[in-house]
């Protein structure tokens, strides 16, 4: 289904768009708050500079604003429309999902920014398997 190579791969992973082979960030996990958007310089295997230019991923707010409001629209129909719960419920459910789901929000953002900048390079990728295996 989702392979390398593609787009919503690198998005949903958040792996490097141009090889695919390392994560973009320090820590992998999203719910150490402390190192949420702390990412690397660059990839270990291709060598793709992430921050492209200073203040680039300021940009994402944009993004994250939209992939927020697609959270709170779920958390709203799941809770109201098929749990059958009252407004004031459905409100409480939005704001649980939009807190819970925040480091979540915030990564996914950026790396769909990053990737509408960037593509995926096979031949990059096959020479960074080479280089990783000689080392």
């Amino acid at each position: 289904m989702i392979r390398k190579g593609m787009k919503l791969y690198s998005i949903l992973f958040g792996v490097c768009p141009k090889c695919h082979q390392e994560s973009m960030y320090q820590n992998k996990n999203p719910y150490v708050l402390s190192e949420v958007i702390k990412m690397k310089e660059s990839c270990s295997h291709c060598q793709t500079k992430y921050q492209i230019e200073p203040s680039f991923f300021y940009g994402s707010m944009y993004v994250s604003y939209a992939v927020g409001i697609a959270f709170a629209v779920a958390a709203f129909i799941i809770s109201y429309n098929i749990l059958g719960s009252s407004l004031t419920v459905a409100f409480i459910a939005i704001v649980a999902t939009l807190i819970g789901f925040m480091p979540i929000i915030m990564r996914l953002s950026r790396n769909i920014w990053i990737n509408l900048f960037m593509s995926y390079d096979k031949e990059l990728a096959k020479k960074s398997g080479v280089k990783s295996a000689k080392q």
